[in-house]
């Protein structure tokens, strides 16, 4: 590992001052990912001459949730404390799943929900229930702040809007809508220290026998984690039967362009959101009937 200065601010303004005033300087909060990247001198951008830690940035860190408008969860909030908070268990089940499937316990005691996310891997496994819950992530920089919706979050494989001197704050959930069920998984030839081949997450909500909003996204099978729109739409207004479901499945394979690699063929990936896709839509819909 080479030389780097390090820097530990204590407010958002100062972090976002220490970015813009060093030369390529970069955020850490965890270190789960750019640690490693540091130490094989494989950064996705220049190496960081100085590192800004963000751990004693209060402003960034916290689950807060109200239920007028949701919930917030700080960019530096572990994914240990998410996976077992009790209002996200409750309210966003399938975020709480995610979080406590992200590489082994030592990972996840280190890691943070905004680490996951902007480390912006294809197979992240917070982005598709993050997605399917329509997050939007509050940025913050020299400019002000500004929200954007996670879907529009993501430009490539480790690629995302912020700019070099900008900071992830804070992710917003809205509430769920009564009647609503939501799960995620994931593939993976190992339970734990294993990164997705395939990860699922799908969102119903019902209105009796008729589905009134429809999210799909997925993980691992295009350079970003996607929203499966076409499937989204089969499933609008249309009553929640199996029949439909199999349809669904159908076009979110097709939405999808997974690549062929060590880990599983493009043809194997497409299978797997076929199947996975109609199974957690039935699911979803027997939680939301519950």
């Amino acid at each position: 590992m080479r030389p780097f200065d390090y820097v530990a601010p204590t407010t958002i303004d100062e972090a976002i001052a220490l970015l813009k005033g060093r030369e390529a300087a970069r955020p850490i909060a965890g270190g789960t990912d750019i640690v490693v990247q540091m130490k094989e001198s494989r950064t996705k951008f220049p190496y960081p001459q100085t590192v800004v830690s963000l751990n004693r940035v209060g402003e960034l860190q916290g689950i807060d949730f109200d239920a007028s408008s949701g919930l917030r969860l700080g960019a530096t909030t572990g994914l240990t404390e998410v996976a077992a908070s009790a209002v996200v268990r409750e309210h966003y089940p399938a975020l709480a799943e995610s979080a406590g499937v992200v590489g082994s316990l030592q990972t996840m005691n280190m890691g943070t929900i905004g680490g996951n996310v902007c480390n912006a891997a294809p197979s992240a496994d917070t982005v598709p229930p993050l997605l399917i819950y329509d997050a939007e992530a509050v940025i913050v920089g020299p400019n002000g702040r500004r929200t954007v919706a996670l879907d529009g979050f993501f430009k490539g494989p480790g690629q995302t809007v912020l700019g070099p001197d900008e900071l992830l704050a804070e992710l917003r959930l809205p509430v769920p809508a009564s009647h609503t069920g939501a799960v995620y998984v994931r593939h993976t030839p190992r339970k734990q220290m294993d990164i997705a081949v395939v990860g699922v997450g799908v969102a119903l909500t019902l209105d009796g026998e008729t589905i009134t909003r429809a999210r799909v996204a997925l993980g691992a099978v295009a350079p970003t984690a996607i929203r499966a729109k076409a499937a989204e739409a089969v499933l609008a207004g249309q009553p929640a039967t199996d029949e439909k479901f199999a349809r669904a499945a159908e076009e979110a394979a097709g939405e999808c362009s997974p690549i062929s690699d060590v880990r599983g063929s493009a043809e194997f990936r497409r299978h797997l959101v076929k199947v996975w896709t109609g199974r957690l839509l039935a699911q979803a819909a027997e939680q939301a009937k519950g």
